[in-house]
């Protein structure tokens, strides 16, 4: 028994219509389904809502739920905002230099490219708050996930133990550094 791939993954969003707008021109996203109820199903709590699905790629599926009837929405004050976001990938750096350029050109304050070494990405904001990312590999990406397999296990076993961050893969940054 195993899981097959995410069916959807679900945020909140302030208005549904905005939203598939939104990912539409900013990530030519397609807007694939909507749902809309008075009533939830799996709880039968009588609470209407408007359930939106936006094409991801590779049947991977975006979705936002619009509640008008519950308070405004916000974020959880003790996690700081780099944490929770939506990453996506795309193609190659060109790729992503398009992207950056059109979201800016689009409004829209984009930070980076920032170099995570395996991959590279920019970060913004969706309407609704939500941090987005978008993220390309690295050329040398398959050699290193290669390096950082193999320790993966130990780096999880120390952090588990010490609540520091493992050496094990400093090399990872090592052109950061030598950036500086």
């Amino acid at each position: 028994m195993k899981i097959e791939q995410i069916h959807h993954v679900a945020y909140r969003c302030k208005d549904a219509k905005e939203t598939v707008e939104w990912y539409n021109e900013m990530l030519n996203m397609d807007f694939v389904l909507a749902i809309a109820e008075d009533k939830v199903p799996s709880t039968h709590e009588p609470d209407p809502y408007m359930h939106i699905f936006m094409d991801a790629g590779n049947g991977n599926v975006l979705a936002f739920f619009e509640l008008p009837t519950k308070p405004e929405m916000g974020r959880d004050p003790n996690t700081p905002i780099w944490v929770q976001h939506i990453a996506f990938k795309v193609k190659d750096r060109d790729t992503l230099i398009e992207f950056k350029e059109h979201l800016e050109a689009k409004g829209v304050e984009v930070l980076g490219v920032t170099d995570h070494s395996l991959f590279h990405s920019i970060y913004f904001f969706d309407p609704n708050g939500h941090r987005v990312e978008l993220a390309c590999p690295d050329p040398e990406e398959e050699a290193m996930l290669k390096r950082m397999d193999a320790v993966k296990w130990d780096m999880l076993q120390e952090w588990s133990e010490t609540k520091r961050a493992p050496k094990h893969a400093d090399w990872l940054h090592a052109k950061e550094l030598n950036k500086s």
